[in-house]
């Protein structure tokens, strides 16, 4: 059964239950209901005193865009649960819904955030947040997370760079092709095969004897497509 603008009043009133799941649920169906009406409920979920309902809520309100919701409305929201919630995963959700909501002015919000953050998982999701916002100014954030000591965090980096598609990228991650961890490896090809430059070919070459077939495999895809 289709849930419609007429269910909103229902799972409102949901919101205000007593059990968890009850709550959990209203938020599950939001998926299904106009943008409008999704944004409504979701902005009374955001303020439930449980951390699962802020989680589902603050994760939705990235996906959420459709007639009637200006995703730059959203930001206001999901800049408050970065900064303020003491939640690491509702934070993290609140990273990576910024990254969804594509928005260049949240930038400042990701990096002020980088820098005050201590949990590893916010960390990790505002560095994948910063590829998926596409703003070239990450450029010199993203290059000092590679030089983490933290395997994740690098790989996250290596992908944000090859998402941004600056060429300045390639010098800063060729030296990672040397890594012994063959899932960055990869992702270093994936990176330097987006930027797609033949300043990448000398690094693509090296990846294309890769004793991971995986990465040897997409190197020379990528070369062929040079």
């Amino acid at each position: 059964m289709t849930t419609t603008s007429g269910d909103l009043p229902a799972l409102l009133e949901l919101l205000s239950s007593q059990n968890l799941g009850d709550r959990l649920r209203a938020v599950n169906k939001a998926r299904e209901l106009p943008p409008t009406a999704a944004l409504t409920l979701l902005q009374r979920a955001v303020t439930d005193e449980n951390a699962r309902v802020r989680y589902a809520a603050i994760s939705q309100l990235g996906t959420l865009s459709g007639e009637g919701v200006d995703p730059a409305a959203l930001l206001p929201i999901l800049r408050r649960f970065l900064r303020e919630d003491p939640e690491f995963d509702v934070r993290a959700a609140a990273a990576a819904a910024l990254g969804d909501l594509k928005q260049p002015q949240a930038l400042d919000d990701l990096l002020e955030a980088y820098q005050r953050e201590t949990e590893w998982l916010v960390r990790f999701s505002i560095v994948a947040a910063l590829g998926e916002l596409g703003n070239p100014a990450a450029f010199d954030t993203l290059v000092q997370v590679l030089q983490e000591e933290d395997e994740l965090l690098t790989t996250a980096a290596a992908a944000a760079l090859g998402d941004l598609g600056d060429p300045r990228a390639i010098s800063h991650l060729e030296p990672l092709i040397d890594s012994d961890d063959w899932q960055l490896r990869y992702r270093v090809c994936i990176a330097l095969a987006q930027l797609g430059t033949e300043a990448a070919r000398p690094g693509l070459t090296r990846l294309a004897q890769d004793p991971q077939e995986q990465v040897a495999a997409h190197a020379r895809a990528a070369l062929a497509s040079l």
